[in-house]
């Protein structure tokens, strides 16, 4: 697993991936963008238009309080927005993974399995449905876990978790998928529950890290290829000799 591990982040540096690389992290950065906006435009309506409705519901005894209130939500406007982007960039790469899947995997395969048989591109509609069920799965967790976050810090333990299980999930099955159908992939993963959570306690340990996480979904879907080849039988060092040796 560590030297899938290795694999993997040797090769997104490598040139063929830089192209991908920025791609991605330019939809990840628009992504964040349009995240930081939505958030700051409801925060700022909550500070003005929705002060003011309040105030003429409540009259004007509670004008004091809400003023209190509007400065509250509007330094917390700043802080969503930085807080936010941080906390779902996991649903954002997910959702960024799904576009670049075959790319990924294509330059893995060709680099470290070239004696296999090449995986088949996944249909978009199959690739951007599991990214976004995995997006909108992953917001629903950290909202569920959001209040345990000023309990000691139980939030922050549940929001690894929970990406460490929906990332190896999503990562390996679209992995998978490319050589079998998604039943057998779902099924496969479920086989190999353990292995795929601990591969995916790594990939949640990547994007947890700032400005190195942009780079999570082509880090998570080229581990995951080497973790579906493994746990299919395939020896990539061996291949690799084998296919070094000249002919006779």
């Amino acid at each position: 697993m560590i030297d899938a591990a290795v694999r993997a982040l040797s090769q997104i540096l490598s040139p063929p991936m830089r192209s991908i690389l920025w791609r991605s992290i330019g939809m990840a950065l628009a992504l964040v963008a349009v995240l930081a906006i939505g958030l700051q435009r409801l925060m700022s309506w909550l500070a003005t238009e929705g002060a003011g409705w309040a105030e003429a519901t409540l009259g004007p005894t509670s004008h004091t309080p809400l003023d209190v209130l509007s400065w509250i939500i509007s330094i917390a406007a700043g802080l969503g927005v930085v807080f936010g982007g941080i906390l779902l960039m996991p649903a954002i790469t997910s959702l960024v993974a799904s576009l670049f899947v075959d790319e990924v995997a294509d330059h893995v395969e060709r680099e470290h399995y070239p004696a296999e048989r090449p995986g088949v591109a996944l249909p978009m509609g199959l690739a951007l449905r599991e990214g976004t069920k995995t997006a909108a799965l992953t917001i629903l967790v950290y909202l569920i876990a959001l209040p345990f976050v000023f309990l000691a810090g139980a939030g922050f333990l549940v929001f690894f978790i929970a990406t460490a299980w929906l990332l190896g999930r999503e990562y390996f099955e679209l992995a998978a998928m490319r050589f079998r159908p998604p039943y057998e992939a779902k099924a496969m993963r479920r086989d190999n529950a353990s292995t795929i959570f601990a591969a995916g306690l790594i990939i949640a340990a990547f994007v947890s890290i700032p400005i190195v996480n942009f780079a999570t979904p082509l880090f998570g879907m080229a581990f995951m290829v080497h973790m579906h080849k493994r746990l299919s039988g395939s020896r990539p060092e061996l291949i690799e000799r084998r296919t070094s040796v000249p002919y006779v």
